[in-house]
């Protein structure tokens, strides 16, 4: 049995289906990743289920690759246990000093790096996720273990720096040591990444449920860019894993296009009441509106800045029209403030600031999200 090298903050659908996988192929393959073990840091429901099923679960991939339908189960078992963070916090920390660890993995949404003024490095555990993180490096420093890679997979640009920066002004207020703080960031790697694929929630039917009820569903098509640094202890190979200098472009693409359709679609079908992306997306007015505002407006504020912006735009919408995944409005509704933020206001003031005029669909699709959220 493999070791466990792998500490992972989130017990969601989107790490199980996507990094979590990705590992159980390398290990499949003679790779020797390692095992993953989870941290659930709200609730106990996800972390009680994968253990009964001994960290084994199942990934329905649906939808179309190549041209043709794809439709198959894979089975994950890279998952070791998965701890529950309020009740379980000694033995996370016991798990961040073991010699075999390698690499730390996050995804705890875009309002994850938010921080607490109440968390203190004596809470069991903190409250916000870089407090936990800050004091699981600490308990790793303190135990004279080698240092480790850090992957963040939230969807914030410059996840890595942006995470570095708030351990390190948590250090400083905590008065840690000047030392664990050099070890920190020289000899821990720190990896930009860009995530990139559609997972939805447990299927409403199918005949995996009646033995795995934490049975998840994909899509086929899947992009995982990784900051490339040799000192890194994550060393997978996989075909949806492509190595960079520099992963921002793959980010930027990412974030402007699928992720602003998304939060931009779900304004505008409001109004209509579809639950479901594909049904909003196959509507006469909804469709044709959403191409128009990523290709005339959306689009030409990345050209010559990303590859291939119009084709990454029309695989969004073939995505979008997959008919095998229910993709749920309310799922994207999750921080819904925060992803506006992020994936719509600063293509309009860069297509303000390009073309000398205010995009008329997104500046419109922008103020009916305000007035929704004060409604």
């Amino acid at each position: 049995m493999l070791p466990e090298t792998i500490l992972q903050f989130g017990s969601g659908r989107f790490l199980r289906a996507f990094a979590d996988l990705f590992i159980h192929h390398g290990n499949e393959q003679g790779q020797n990743v390692g095992r993953v073990v989870i941290v659930q840091s709200t609730g106990d429901g996800r972390a009680d289920g994968l253990n009964k099923q001994a960290g084994k679960y199942h990934v329905v991939v649906r939808g179309w690759e190549g041209g043709q339908v794809i439709d198959r189960v894979e089975e994950c078992r890279s998952v070791s246990r998965a701890l529950h963070a309020p009740t379980q916090w000694a033995e996370v920390l016991k798990l961040a000093a073991s010699p075999l660890i390698r690499t730390i993995l996050s995804n705890t949404t875009e309002a994850g790096f938010a921080l607490d003024s109440e968390d203190e490095p004596t809470d069991a555990p903190p409250k916000s996720f870089p407090a936990k993180l800050l004091v699981v490096l600490k308990a790793r420093f303190d135990a004279g273990q080698p240092p480790v890679t850090i992957v963040p997979c939230e969807l914030i640009e410059g996840n890595a720096r942006i995470l570095h920066a708030l351990l390190i002004n948590m250090a400083e207020k905590w008065e840690y040591p000047k030392e664990f703080v050099r070890w920190m960031s020289n000899d821990c790697v720190w990896l930009h990444t860009l995530v990139d694929r559609i997972v939805t929630g447990t299927p409403t039917e199918h005949p995996l449920l009646a033995e795995d009820p934490m049975v998840i569903v994909a899509e086929p098509f899947a992009f995982w860019a990784l900051e490339e640094n040799p000192r890194s202890g994550f060393q997978l190979q996989h075909p949806a894993i492509t190595r960079a200098a520099n992963v921002e472009p793959y980010f930027l693409r990412k974030v402007r296009i699928l992720n602003a359709a998304h939060t931009a679609l779900l304004i505008k079908a409001k109004a209509k009441g579809y639950p479901i992306v594909r049904d909003a997306v196959n509507d006469a007015e909804l469709g044709p509106w959403l191409w128009k505002l990523l290709s005339e407006e959306i689009v030409p504020t990345l050209e010559g800045r990303v590859d291939h912006p119009l084709k990454f735009a029309e695989q969004t919408i073939e995505r979008f029209k997959n008919p095998f995944i229910d993709h749920k409005f309310a799922d994207i509704a999750l921080h819904h403030e925060s992803k506006m933020k992020v994936r719509l206001l600063p293509t309009r003031d860069e297509f303000s600031a390009k073309f000398g005029k205010a995009p008329e669909l997104l500046t419109a699709v922008i103020e009916l999200g305000n007035q929704q959220l004060k409604e």
